[in-house]
């Protein structure tokens, strides 16, 4: 298959009407009527993909809402430039489709999670998504409540908060490679066909092979996640059967640039768990829109018969859009080119020197021009719903709390999360707490004021943005033996862990790990309250239950007894520790690395 960049739409539709036009004229010149057109061989199908939304309905905060220092994404926002590039797109080809590769609720904020995020899905009916792949935070609240957003239906718990009903997904949620254990048949729909020029497309979605070990095991019991590539080339081998040969793959797995700043729809120094995905798939997939790693990249990647397949990301939170052009020759019915790039979806106002306006340090002023009324109207029923538990103000910081990290992996607000922890379940006798980093979504900013609160101040909004998973806070016994044998399943491939995640520690906790060392044996040092830990000790340790039900591939944490269980969530657990404030930034000091 040919990779090549399009030309400019417009520039490309007044060249074709020239090129006709000077045909004709030069027909009629020699006293001959101009021939009628030959029919097109080849047919060209748009497509308009993101990934990742997260529930964004209000722009995303901190460094989740830049893209290379440009303030990005929210779904007012990101409406308005899915229907300009739509109207783009059309101008070139009456073929365009808007999809998406998973991840499009959970780990929302609270305008849409209180909700259980049927928010997000009335905004993505309303700007017309065709398509979308499970992710695995499509499983945050179980295979059930995924259905009923797919079908439709008041929760079975809290009903319809919103006082109107709900219709569910106006779209398919495409989930090929997650499978009843009874059954072995696929939850949803694992594939959709389009028929364009005469020419079908398909469409395959599914998650990570790995999800169980990034979501809560309780959701999931019923279901298998099978080997994506496998997957997907069975499911090519049954489109063929029905005459599909261009195949586009939703993909919630994906990869990385390097660099500090790379080019949105560049692949410089490209890896990841994609590559491998890809290097195995049949050749009908043309096009894989990916995510997961909330990267924006445009990539060139060989696929198993050596040619190559476009691979894409948008990054999260609604911030990138990938313009997509795949061109189908008519006789093979095979994709046999291929265009991607990535276009920022801006929401900030420009000063004339070209910088972005800033109403205090951080905090960029929104441009209402850009925004889309129909998002807004539904945006706003939320934003009005929610309001006042969202900006109750629970407690204050003294500075920006990040989630940044230090080379050993602490962040300060990974700190202040577990220190809180510990405080709110010292009732439970905890002495140390751990914090999963994937669990911390967000920064807490000074001077961000999203109900119109002081500077410092803190909303409950904010802080369910930062932990927007609503798992319950435990305390366990562990002896010391065990709690280290928790920390060396930090790191990836011991005791089955995928990834290296560097789990938070409180105050009073330290040690240091050996990155050079063998795995099983980098951890060292370890001492609470400056007492060296005793490995027949015991210890009470307090968590979240995600972690302590074994996510995260944290499975070593099953052998912990005694679990206790707080009466409130681990939000809760931070809303109480900033109450005491302000609070300031955790100190990152607990956590050594020695090379």
């Amino acid at each position: 298959m040919q990779i090549r960049r399009r030309p400019q739409g417009a520039a490309a539709l007044v060249a074709a009407l020239a090129l006709v036009v000077t045909s004709a004229a030069a027909a009629e010149a020699h006293g001959k009527p101009p021939k009628p057109p030959k029919p097109s061989k080849s047919v060209t199908v748009n497509l308009i993909a993101f990934n990742d939304f997260h529930g964004a309905i209000d722009p995303p905060t901190g460094s989740g809402g830049l893209v290379n220092g440009t303030p990005a994404g929210g779904v007012e926002y990101l409406a308005t430039a899915v229907k300009a590039l739509r109207a783009q797109q059309e101008q070139e080809s009456p073929h365009s489709f808007t999809v998406a590769a998973g991840d499009l609720v959970g780990a929302s904020p609270l305008v849409s999670a209180a909700f259980h995020d049927e928010p997000t899905v009335d905004e993505m009916n309303s700007l017309g998504l065709d398509v979308t792949s499970v992710g695995n935070h499509e499983f945050d609240e179980g295979v059930t409540e995924l259905l009923r957003l797919q079908n439709g239906g008041c929760h079975p718990v809290d009903g319809c908060l919103d006082g109107d009903g709900f219709a569910g997904a106006d779209y398919p949620i495409l989930a090929a490679n997650v499978v009843d254990r009874r059954s072995k048949r696929p939850i949803l729909q694992p594939y959709t066909i389009e028929k364009v020029g005469g020419v079908k497309v398909g469409f395959v979605g599914m998650t990570l092979e790995g999800t169980p070990s990034i979501v809560n095991p309780a959701g999931i019991a019923s279901v298998n996640f099978l080997d994506e590539a496998q997957t997907a080339n069975r499911y090519a081998r049954e489109l063929r059967h029905h005459g599909v040969r261009s195949i586009v793959l939703l993909l919630h797995e994906g990869g990385q640039q390097t660099g500090a700043a790379p080019d949105p729809s560049g692949c410089s120094g490209f890896s990841g768990a994609v590559t491998g995905i890809v290097s195995q798939l049949d050749p009908a997939y043309g096009v894989v829109v990916s995510g997961h790693t909330h990267r924006a990249y445009s990539c060139a990647l060989p696929n198993s018969s050596g040619a190559s397949t476009v691979v894409t990301s948008a990054g999260s939170n609604g911030t990138v859009l990938t313009d997509i052009s795949m061109t189908l020759d008519k006789h093979t019915k095979k994709i046999v080119a291929a265009d991607a790039h990535n276009i920022i979806v801006e929401n900030g106002v420009k000063n004339p020197d070209g910088t972005w306006q800033q109403s205090s340090p951080g905090v960029f002023v929104r441009n209402p021009a850009t925004v889309d009324p129909q998002a807004k109207v539904i945006a706003d029923k939320y934003r009005t719903a929610v309001a006042p538990l969202a900006n109750r103000v629970v407690g204050s910081i003294s500075a920006d709390i990040a989630r940044a990290v230090t080379p050993a992996g602490e962040s300060a607000l990974g700190d202040v999360i577990a220190d809180g922890m510990v405080a709110y379940t010292s009732s439970a006798g905890a002495q140390l707490a751990l914090m999963n980093p994937g669990g911390i979504r967000a920064d807490l900013i000074f001077t961000a004021s999203p109900g119109g609160e002081a500077p410092g101040q803190v909303t409950y909004g904010e802080v369910f943005t930062v932990q927007p998973f609503n798992n319950l806070v435990v305390t366990v016994t562990l002896t010391g033996a065990q709690l280290k044998e928790v920390l060396e399943q930090q790191f990836a491939g011991y005791a089955g862990q995928s990834t290296t995640r560097i789990l938070q520690v409180s105050d009073g906790f330290t040690y240091t790990y050996t990155a050079s060392a063998p795995l099983g044996s980098r951890v060292g040092a370890m001492t609470l309250d400056g007492v060296p830990l005793d490995p027949a000790g015991t210890y009470r340790v307090s968590t979240n239950d995600f972690l302590a039900n074994g996510g995260d591939g944290f499975t070593n944490l099953a052998v912990a007894t005694d679990r206790v269980t707080a009466p409130g969530f681990d939000v809760d657990s931070l809303a109480a520790y900033v109450a005491a404030g302000p609070v300031g930034p955790g100190p990152q000091n607990r956590i050594t690395v020695v090379p």
